[in-house]
């Protein structure tokens, strides 16, 4: 093996985590303070990957990197919780699709303002060159993972 790329330096998925978390705390925070239904991390990621007009719970555990299992509990707690409903699959009568209620709209609106909210928090301690740089990288297409393969990707001869 090679020299690491960041020797002493953390790794750059604990960064991510690592910032993960610090929205994921200031949005509950902010939510706890507007006395707005209490949800948890893995809830809040679920609406963030809930499609518009729904989205089957094998597609949101594919989204959430979680097991079809933990998705459905998470669903259903917030189906409990007024913010989400199933609906019927247009184009499966086995499958239901997962979506928001007009509570979990309104729920997901103001989670979309503190989110700004919190970038603009983020631009004012790091700068807007460095949250625009943020953006670029993440939004730029990673390809697969590339594992046992010289650094230019190629497979070996």
């Amino acid at each position: 093996m090679g020299e690491r790329v960041n020797a002493g330096r953390r790794d750059l998925p604990q960064l991510l985590g690592e910032a993960r978390r610090w929205f994921d705390e200031g949005l509950l925070a902010a939510l706890e303070l507007r006395r707005a239904e209490q949800v948890s991390t893995t809830q809040l990621q679920l609406f963030a990957v809930l499609d518009e007009e729904g989205t089957t719970v094998s597609e949101l555990a594919r989204r959430m990197g979680v097991t079809r299992q933990t998705a459905h509990q998470t669903a259903h707690g917030l189906i409990a919780a007024g913010l989400l409903e199933q609906a019927p699959h247009p184009e499966s009568a086995r499958q239901k699709l997962i979506r928001r209620t007009a509570a979990g709209r309104r729920a997901h609106g103001e989670a979309t303002a503190i989110l700004d909210e919190l970038e603009r928090v983020l631009a004012a301690r790091i700068g807007p060159d460095g949250v625009r740089a943020l953006r670029e990288a993440l939004e730029r297409p990673w390809g697969l993972p590339v594992v046992g393969r010289p650094e230019d990707g190629r497979p070996k001869a």
